[in-house]
């Protein structure tokens, strides 16, 4: 039986994926490094510690590598982050699984403050029980430490009770590293193919689809 559900936030909850390729695009060309936008955009999922080495070299990561992740991150919060918004049906989807008796926690390669934001934004406040975040890991994802962390806050329930949500192969490569199972979301734009070979044990195109066939999701089973 499903005792706790762990949700990724970007791609996932919120419709912030585009708006994370841009902002990553912005600043990378900010630092002379023109790339485009969809090799970025796949990247995303990542944490900025296992995004930029697939694009930096070793001198670069080690010459301005920080300087850019920072500008990253106050480019976003100040252009793009206002313009992000929940996917449909969101908090209709977290009280379902509440009224199941279910605890639900988030995972996300995403900074504490930023995740405060997610919440209003997706309107989950007071329906997460515990959350982990960029903060809390060593390394992001697709390592395992979030979901580790995750787990831990939960006080280490067994994996075989516990289902993760998320949108890329990221998610997914990161919970099996943990024995964690995964459903996939189609709405952060990863091709089904792709979150299938990453492990995925089931796929709805988002919140909303999971919510209509939830009693015959892996969260209800």
């Amino acid at each position: 039986m499903t005792e706790a559900v762990i949700f990724d936030i970007d791609g996932t909850l919120v419709d912030s994926v585009d708006l994370h390729a841009r902002a990553w695009q912005e600043a990378f060309a900010r630092f002379g490094k023109r790339i485009p936008y969809e090799r970025v955009r796949y990247q995303i999922g990542k944490g900025g510690d296992q995004l930029m080495p697939v694009f930096l070299s070793e001198q670069e990561l080690e010459q301005f590598g920080e300087e850019l992740e920072k500008y990253r991150g106050e480019l976003f919060k100040r252009e793009y982050l206002p313009r992000v918004e929940a996917f449909p049906k969101v908090r209709e989807l977290f009280e379902r699984i509440r009224r199941d008796g279910k605890r639900i926690a988030l995972a996300s390669s995403a900074k504490g403050d930023e995740i405060e934001t997610y919440k209003k934004i997706a309107g989950i406040g007071g329906l997460v029980e515990e959350e982990a975040s960029k903060d809390d890991a060593e390394r992001s994802k697709p390592h395992p430490d979030i979901f580790e962390a995750a787990l831990e806050r939960l006080g280490d329930p067994p994996a075989e009770r516990v289902i993760v949500v998320g949108d890329t192969p990221y998610d997914a490569e990161a919970a099996g590293k943990a024995e964690l199972r995964t459903i996939g979301f189609l709405c952060g734009g990863f091709p089904e193919d792709d979150l299938r070979a990453a492990g995925c044990i089931r796929i709805y195109r988002d919140a909303a689809d999971l919510l209509s066939r939830y009693d015959e999701s892996p969260i209800a089973a």
